[in-house]
């Protein structure tokens, strides 16, 4: 479940696009996105429990069906990254997200501090007063509960091969899109993935 639910999870970083102001859309996608952490936090301890099965069920729902799309611009950028590095690793896509992800938040959040502190206050509960400094903690938080719920941290744990050579593939082909936060390089995609190591 939680390899299936990373990728979910990941649905949810359509919080993260544009335009950055505060929608009812961006209110309910944190509002799921804590329910997602509850409910895995209840099902790591007790995997019979129904009741937050179920939610995560709805939370999944949710995160596909475009309704935490309406009124934003996403990019999915993670999601185009990790294609390429399971194309030629053959590793989970759920799992190579849960990676990814906060290596490339630690790079869009200086672009978007306000929006990322958003997201890492009230999801994550943190207290930083500075935007940029709350939204690096909340990535902090991110990768700490990813490894709480059993999932890898980096490629090695995932077991992908992550030499140079591979790496520098992956950047070099995969598809860059326009960008929420900011539009990457192919240098700053291999930064990104040599970050993931």
């Amino acid at each position: 479940m939680a390899r299936y639910l990373s990728d979910t999870a990941a649905k949810l970083g359509s919080y993260f696009g544009t335009p950055r102001e505060t929608s009812v859309t961006d209110d309910i996608n944190l509002a799921i996105q804590r329910n997602v952490i509850r409910n895995l936090r209840a099902v790591a301890a007790n995997d019979q429990d129904l009741a937050a099965r179920s939610e995560l069920v709805y939370d999944s729902a949710m995160a596909e069906n475009g309704v935490l799309k309406v009124g934003k611009v996403t990019d999915f950028q993670a999601h185009m990254i990790q294609h390429q590095y399971g194309a030629y690793t053959h590793t989970n896509h759920g799992m190579g997200l849960a990676v990814i992800h906060p290596a490339l938040y630690r790079h869009l959040a200086p672009e978007a501090p306000a929006q990322f502190a958003r997201w890492a206050r009230e999801v994550w509960g943190v207290a930083e007063k500075d935007d940029l400094a709350a939204a690096m903690a909340g990535i902090d938080a991110l990768a700490a509960f990813t490894a709480e719920m059993g999932l890898p941290t980096t490629f090695s744990e995932l077991g992908g091969d992550a030499s140079d050579e591979t790496l520098r593939a992956v950047a070099d082909t995969c598809l860059l899109m326009p960008g929420c936060a900011k539009q990457l390089s192919r240098d700053e995609v291999f930064q990104i993935l040599t970050e993931c190591r």
